[in-house]
């Protein structure tokens, strides 16, 4: 069975509860896709944070207007303003604003250990983040997310209407760190092991799931570069992830046989995210 969303113009593969990538790298991607229970369970855990912040706000809020009206009443028309517009920030950018900062996850995700990423593996972008976002007001109809329920029984992947829009994909956690993107031969690890030694740790760990997934693309797929263009990015790659690096002063590795040397740690280690 095949399931090609709207924007990402690649091949997947879905059953379920799992949905295989085959990015441009010819690198299979298998994500575990997050059910309509632990998506909605997300959902009760941030309603109920956003209630409780509701309450306690509105509790303090109250009184401190009353304060401010007694004593200066144009003061207590702005202090007004700006409690309303602190309870539309909560109730309607809690999700957006969680999800940009926390690269797909608000705390009730985070919780139940799901994400959200694009259809063909990649963080969503800040304007993706709002627009999926905003469909929450049709979702949310005629109440209790009716059609985004009716969404996502009816689509691969339980996607309700944000999903569709902007082409996005809510997966369980474990299956971004259980991503495994196969380069290296034998002859390569055992290389880039004998430079870990020589020259000490260089901060794999540091790496985001989204670097060490650069890495592995470029490293899958360099064989089929021209020289020129595969020093060039594996430099530019370098550059991007250095600040993170404990790389040795002197050192005369390549940035190739440096980001060669990042995958074997990162792997020795056993951690993707």
């Amino acid at each position: 069975m095949s399931l090609t969303p709207p924007n990402a113009g690649l091949p997947f593969e879905s059953s379920p509860d799992k949905l295989t990538i085959q990015t441009p790298e010819q690198t299979a991607l298998d994500f575990a896709v997050a059910g309509i229970g632990s998506r909605f369970l997300a959902i009760a855990y941030d309603v109920l944070i956003q209630f409780l912040v509701g309450i306690i706000v509105g509790i303090f809020g109250s009184i401190g207007l009353g304060v401010v009206f007694a004593g200066a009443p144009r003061a207590g028309m702005w202090a007004a303003a700006i409690l309303i517009l602190f309870y539309f920030v909560l109730y309607f950018g809690y999700y957006a604003i969680f999800e940009i900062w926390w690269n797909g996850q608000t705390p009730g995700k985070r919780k139940v250990g799901i994400r959200v990423i694009k259809d063909d593996g990649r963080p969503l972008t800040p304007a993706e983040s709002i627009g999926r976002n905003l469909m929450r007001i049709v979702d949310w109809l005629p109440f209790l997310y009716g059609v985004g329920i009716v969404s996502a029984f009816l689509t691969k992947g339980n996607k309700r209407l944000g999903d569709l829009v902007v082409g996005s994909l809510v997966v369980r956690e474990t299956s971004l760190k259980e991503l495994q993107p196969v380069w290296q031969t034998s002859l390569a690890t055992s290389t880039g092991a004998a430079m870990i030694a020589g020259s000490g740790p260089l901060g794999a760990e540091k790496l985001s799931p989204e670097e060490f997934l650069l890495i592995e693309s470029f490293l899958a797929r360099r064989s089929s570069m021209g020289s020129a263009l595969r020093w060039r990015m594996a430099d530019e790659i370098l550059r991007k992830v250095h600040g993170k690096l404990t790389i040795p002063m002197g050192t005369t590795m390549s940035a190739e046989r440096i980001l060669e040397a990042l995958s074997c740690e990162r792997r020795a280690a056993g951690t993707y995210s």
